[in-house]
């Protein structure tokens, strides 16, 4: 029989891929002739051929929502989504080769909208900090509830690339309500009047069903303009804590972390004092990397804070008070205080300050900027600044002087926490107090909490391989897309274990992430960039003692496998592949 396979996965390729490869070994142990679309609607030239399309008895449509058919007419097709055609592939292919029926044109008739003329319609925006893993998942995760409750669904991914599937005024205009699925703050200028319903992406992504019905039932119509939004902002979602603006603040900074990084590493390839010499090229490196982008570090971060809060009117007096902290010596810790006084004062103005109609308009644009840009630094030069710029020392004189011991016990920590809720709250604490020890050039926390926020995935891959019967072969793809993740440093690559079985993943991970951060410590491993896993390696310098490294990394993941092999129970029911990777 000649198949032919059409694969789409809303927000990425990774379960298309996954989804293709997976239906293609089943089909050809059935002796089967296959031939793969992966639908890509910027590359047309990976599409099937008329001729392939032609040839083909069968046509498989695996996709979570709709598609164009309209070149299938005549042709035996049936439609499901990945979940279904996965559970068992053999199984599925026998089934679909007896069902399938001639496509008779109906582009209706797809497997989201079977019958309801009138569907609930929503859209999305789901966003992360690190705009890699959970951003996608969340996203994939919704679409498939959606498809179970018969809405309709279209989500934005907002992630490290920009966004992806934007939606169109047409897609907002016919939503009930829009669902903000972020740990950062989105802007909801173009939701004007529409209802708007915020949670994590960590909700989202564990119970996707609920937070829909919880949409549709809970959301309320927020303010749009600047000021609007700023003095709406009391009433919205709890979920926009001080955690949240943090983590906004955070998201921005982190490319700038990242080039300022690498750029010093990279003046490192000259000679570690060659920066020194003025006018070669080591000291061009440096003065982009040290002395440009790591400046700019805490003003960024101060400065998204404080548009978390208060919008846009909130930027400027952030920026000014996180340029004042870094000046002053406070390091991130003042800038998460310039930030906070900024973007809260910035609202207060902007709620509280009553103005006539015709000098409104001037609120954002002259009198926030200037009042809110004096009280921000009057308070970091006369109160704050120099009490926080003397912790800020001594947390850098105590890492720097850390003995063995502390050292150890330090890595202890940062590895346990990076493994406890995988891309969670705590996870996120971690990872943000270890980036923002780097524009203090303290590399050695940065160094532990990678390495040991690589461990969870990598060790769920390594149990698939160490106790293969105990794993449904859904759940071995699984664990090889998981090891990938790790390799990259995608904590949420062990997600779909964790979510699965908690009770013994969780603990596991602790275990290996812990032993990880702690020898990663002690062997004095010391990082210059805040991402990236092991590719980092391949940029000279970003790491020292890179054997040491691998090493620490192999030791933890190593044990988070084999516990994990041991604790495991047998099982053949699948993971969920809504959940296997941010496809």
């Amino acid at each position: 029989m000649n198949l032919a396979l059409i694969t789409a996965c809303p927000n990425g390729q990774v379960t298309s891929l996954l989804s293709a490869r997976l239906l293609r070994a089943a089909a050809e142990r059935l002796g089967w002739s296959v031939c793969i679309e992966m639908n890509e609607p910027q590359r047309p030239e990976l599409r099937l051929s008329a001729a392939q399309i032609a040839a083909a008895d069968l046509v498989l449509v695996i996709a979570s929502q709709p598609q164009d058919l309209s070149r299938f007419v005549g042709k035996r097709l049936l439609q499901a989504r990945p979940a279904e055609a996965l559970a068992d592939c053999a199984a599925f292919l026998r089934r679909a080769a007896e069902q399938a029926q001639p496509w008779q044109g109906d582009a209706s008739a797809t497997p989201a909208d079977p019958a309801s003329a009138q569907p609930v319609r929503l859209v999305a925006i789901t966003a992360c900090p690190t705009g890699v893993a959970h951003t996608f998942m969340a996203a994939e995760a919704l679409q498939q509830a959606a498809q179970r409750l018969g809405y309709l669904l279209r989500v934005e991914t907002q992630g490290s690339v920009g966004a992806r599937n934007p939606l169109s005024a047409e897609d907002i205009a016919a939503a009930e309500v829009v669902l903000l699925a972020a740990d950062i703050e989105v802007n909801t200028a173009r939701f004007a009047g529409k209802r708007i319903f915020r949670c994590g992406t960590g909700v989202a992504l564990k119970q996707p069903e609920a937070i829909l019905q919880r949409a549709l039932q809970e959301a309320r119509e927020e303010g749009a303009s600047p000021a609007a939004g700023a003095a709406a902002a009391p009433a919205k979602s709890e979920a926009r804590g001080l955690y949240k603006h943090l983590l906004t603040g955070v998201s921005f900074m982190l490319p700038m972390v990242v080039a300022g990084g690498l750029l010093i590493a990279l003046s490192f390839v000259f000679g570690i004092q060659a920066f020194k010499e003025p006018g070669t090229l080591a000291a061009a490196l440096m003065q982009i990397g040290g002395d440009t982008a790591f400046k700019l570090m805490v003003p960024m971060l101060a400065g998204y804070i404080a548009w978390s809060i208060a919008d846009r009117p909130g930027l400027a007096p952030g920026m000014i008070g996180g340029l004042l902290a870094s000046s002053l010596g406070a390091g991130f810790l003042g800038g998460i205080v310039a930030g906070l006084l900024a973007g809260y004062s910035a609202r207060a103005v902007s709620q509280w300050l009553k103005l006539p109609q015709s000098l409104e308009a001037l609120k954002p644009i002259l009198i926030i900027p200037l009042l809110c840009s004096l009280f921000t630094g009057l308070v970091m030069i006369y109160v704050v600044g120099k009490p926080v710029a003397g912790m800020m020392s001594a947390l850098t004189d105590f890492l720097a002087g850390m003995g063995t011991a502390n050292a150890v016990l330090l890595g202890l920590l940062l590895g346990g926490m990076m493994c406890v809720d995988l891309g969670g709250p705590i996870n996120k604490a971690a990872y943000a107090f270890s980036v923002g020890l780097l524009a203090s050039q303290s590399y050695a926390p940065m160094a532990a909490t990678m390495a040991a926020g690589m461990v969870p995935p990598i060790g769920m891959g390594i149990a698939t391989f160490l106790a293969r019967r105990k794993f449904a072969q859904s759940e071995r793809e699984a664990g090889k897309a998981a090891l990938v993740l790790g390799l990259c440093f995608i904590s949420e690559g062990a997600i779909p274990f964790a979510a699965k079985d908690p009770l013994r993943v969780l603990p596991a991970s602790v275990v290996g992430g812990a032993l990880t951060g702690a020898l990663s410590m002690l062997f004095g491993c010391k990082l210059l960039a805040p991402h990236g896993g092991l590719f980092v390696l391949l940029i000279p310098n970003a790491i020292n003692h890179a054997l040491a490294y691998l090493a620490a990394i192999a030791a933890g993941s190593l044990v988070t496998g084999v516990l994990y092999a041991m604790l495991k129970r047998g099982s053949a029911a699948p993971v969920p592949m809504a959940l296997t990777t941010p496809g």
